[in-house]
């Protein structure tokens, strides 16, 4: 993961690509509202940060620093592949964020991350657009809990 001057994502993404190097900065449609008019904007899901794939063998790496539009490596070592292929699963080709999967009380879903991280259990219920209701065998207690719609999966 790089962290990001200001205003330098797609600087940083120009150079770093030239450079020949994957980069993935996903991204969400919010609605503005300006001047009374509402309309939908890509903004990043990772504002000031993307991920850049490199080996971290090679002292290749040195060169992302230099990179205009970038400020600093956050930490070379590697991010867990699962985390990075969620997002990636959930993104079109152009790195745009579907939306949530539509969820119903009862759906069996799979949590993706977190401190529960593959634990399959079923929706309790929707509280709210932002979170579920669950409850997960801790244990062997049934705990009541409310986790993130971006940390699960329906399957």
């Amino acid at each position: 993961m790089v962290q990001l001057r200001p205003h330098g994502l797609k600087r940083a993404l120009d150079h770093l690509q030239r450079q020949n190097f994957p980069t993935f900065a996903p991204m969400f449609e919010k609605a503005v509202v300006r001047s009374g008019t509402s309309r939908l904007t890509r903004a990043p899901l990772f504002p000031g940060y993307i991920f850049v794939s490199f080996e971290h063998e090679n002292a290749r790496w040195t060169s992302i620093n230099s990179t205009r539009g970038v400020s600093r490596i956050i930490s070379p070592t590697p991010l867990p592949k699962q985390l990075i292929g969620g997002i990636m699963a959930r993104c079109d080709e152009s790195g745009l964020l579907a939306p949530p999967a539509t969820l119903a009380v009862g759906d069996e879903i799979r949590v993706i991350s977190g401190p529960f991280a593959e634990i399959i259990t079923t929706i309790e219920t929707l509280p709210d657009q932002a979170r579920i209701g669950v409850l997960i065998d801790l244990m062997g207690r049934k705990v009541r809990t409310s986790l993130p719609r971006d940390q699960i999966e329906k399957l």
